[in-house]
């Protein structure tokens, strides 16, 4: 080899290893690192007292990372984040705060698994930072416990946080600010807020999908303590029940003509409406879509009519108005009538199955409905086998057709043909509408499922629902709390009792505003096995099946004397 070629290869090597030992990362081989990074010291110390830190560092015994440090650092009370650096530098985490603190106040960050080390990101556990402006450490807590009224489809609970706010801090809620104290529940719905400072404050938990430290009510589930609580020692056994509940203002959008007919928007879908007029049911039709409500006349044209409209939404809100409705003479092509059958098809008895169309039907042709049986048999459709729901929107067409035992067969096809269903403006279904039906038999059939709802209250609604939540048996119980359903499918299935305390036969959300909680839903669950599931077979009889009453959102009646009741009149409402 030639010199100059040696000289080359020198060069070559030196580079290559001054590379390799400037290059950070995790030595290869050896066994893997399964320790989490710990804490050498911190800067100020933990349990400090009388400081005001601009900056905070942490120094641990190997390289560390941080993991969406905004969101996964719990700091109470609440900082600004966006105005805070964080920044991880080999093996020290630096923090500046870039804002003021109070004066006497206890300052508790609370790390969670932000920081990682960098081989195998173990997060350091149980790390927590607490320091006081003051003189003395605040030693509260506040301690419990939450979950959904309606469960979701995982068991975990994420992206829950609770948080307190100071009562005198009138105009801040859990809608427009971030919490004065805030916690993360963990995945079991437990949760804790510490070194608190005495006084009284209001209580919320919410869903904080979009990291924003406060809740949005169009889309976040949230819950509330009704009353203020007074923390002068340790509080535990809270409860909080999450739910939906839209608090935006429920109003008339628009209302004008459309072709031949009225139409209404909403602001938000209603859960109740009432509608009165003198040709309601008889000329005057109306169907809901979502937001808009349109009302249909058939032969009232180029003049308006006084309505009276009182609508309600799924928090209570209601609009109550009397408007002119116009129907005038229009070239505009009617809406094509459209037509679906429900997705049921099983029966034991009678064939239950229903047509939801987009428009008020007005005539049906029972010439052309029929069940089929085999190639040639057939089972007419009778009037008294059909049913409106309401006969003022005359949408949804019901249908109960008895099955005699006698006929040799378990499979039947309902027919629907083309032009069977006339709408009110004289339009026809334009393609047939066709489904089949299974009959169970007896040996797929559980006899009996039956038990009690462990509570005082009435009326309670007891639904037998899919592992999915379709509603497959429901009965309303006014008089006793024991329930039963007979002749059940096989399967698995889950049972739940709604708690109908305003009589209306429907669930009800709760309403921040008017400090009003939603109805309870009480689930039965199997302690032995620990889950909501019941495995129904055929023949088999289950008795007992008694479902418990669980807390609503509120405190243990222990702790009873620690809650102050909030009389909402005496203070400023609470703006949105």
């Amino acid at each position: 080899m030639n010199s100059r070629l040696y000289q080359i290869l020198l060069a070559t090597v030196a580079i290559v290893f001054c590379y390799a030992c400037a290059k950070q990362s995790s030595p290869m081989g050896g066994p893997k690192d399964e320790e989490p990074p710990q804490l050498i010291e911190s800067n100020p110390p933990d349990q400090s007292l009388n400081i005001k830190p601009e900056n905070i560092t942490l120094e641990f015994d190997e390289f560390i990372k941080t993991d969406n440090p905004t969101r996964n650092i719990i700091i109470t009370p609440s900082l600004e984040k966006d105005k805070m650096e964080i920044l991880a530098v080999k093996n020290t985490l630096r923090i500046k705060l870039n804002q003021e603190l109070e004066d006497s106040t206890t300052y508790v960050f609370n790390f969670q698994k932000s920081i990682q080390d960098i081989s195998e990101s173990n997060p350091a556990t149980n790390l927590k930072l607490v320091f006081s402006t003051g003189d003395m450490i605040d030693s509260l807590k506040f301690s419990g416990n939450l979950a959904y009224v309606f469960p979701q489809k995982s068991s975990e609970i994420k992206d829950v946080l609770v948080g307190l706010y100071r009562v005198e801090d009138d105009t801040m809620n859990v809608f427009t600010d971030p919490p004065y104290y805030i916690s993360q529940a963990d995945s079991a719905g437990r949760f804790e807020i510490t070194n608190i400072k005495a006084g009284e404050y209001r209580a919320y938990a919410f869903y904080d999908g979009n990291n924003t430290s406060k809740a949005e009510f169009k889309s976040e589930r949230y819950g509330f303590i009704t009353d203020t609580i007074r923390i002068t020692k340790n509080i535990s056994g809270v409860h909080f029940k999450l739910f939906r509940g839209d608090l935006s203002d429920f109003k008339i959008n628009r209302s004008s003509s459309i072709g031949n007919n009225y139409d209404i928007v909403l602001s938000k879908e209603p859960s109740n409406l009432h509608v009165e007029h003198p040709d309601l049911g008889t000329k005057l039709f109306y169907r809901i879509e979502e937001k808009q409500i349109r009302l249909f006349h058939n032969d009232l044209r180029n003049d308006s009519t006084q309505i009276k409209l009182v609508a309600t939404d799924s928090v209570g809100f209601k609009i109550d108005t009397t408007l002119y409705a116009a129907f005038m003479e229009s070239e505009r092509k009617a809406q094509t009538l459209q037509a679906s059958l429900d997705n049921n098809k099983e029966f034991i008895t009678s064939i239950k199955t229903k047509i939801t169309f987009n428009k008020p039907i007005t005539e049906v042709n029972y010439d052309s409905l029929y069940i089929q049986y085999d190639s040639a048999s057939f089972i007419e459709i009778e009037p008294e086998y059909l049913s409106f729901k309401d006969s003022s929107r005359r949408t949804e067409l019901y249908f109960d057709i008895p099955i005699i035992d006698s006929l040799n067969s378990n499979n039947f096809n309902f027919i629907a043909a083309d032009s069977s269903f006339v709408d009110i403006e004289q339009e026809y279904n334009s393609t047939a509408l066709k489904t089949s039906f299974k009959r169970l038999i007896e040996d797929d059939l559980a006899d009996e499922i039956s038990g009690k709802i462990l509570t005082e209250e009435l009326p309670i609604m007891v639904q037998l629902i899919t592992t999915d939540g379709y509603v497959v048996k429901e009965v309303y119980l006014t008089e006793d709390t024991t329930y039963s359903f007979k002749k059940v499918k096989a399967g698995e299935y889950e049972l739940r009792a709604i708690i109908d305390r305003n009589g209306n036969r429907q669930w009800d959300q709760g309403n921040y505003l008017e400090k009003r909680q939603p109805e309870p839903v009480y689930y039965y669950f199997d302690e032995e096995n620990k889950t909501r599931k019941i495995l129904l077979r055929g023949r088999w009889t289950r008795q007992d099946l008694n479902i418990e009453k669980s807390p609503e959102s509120g405190l243990d009646k222990p702790n009873n004397s620690l809650i102050d009741s909030l009389d909402i009149n005496s203070k400023p409402k609470e703006t949105m």
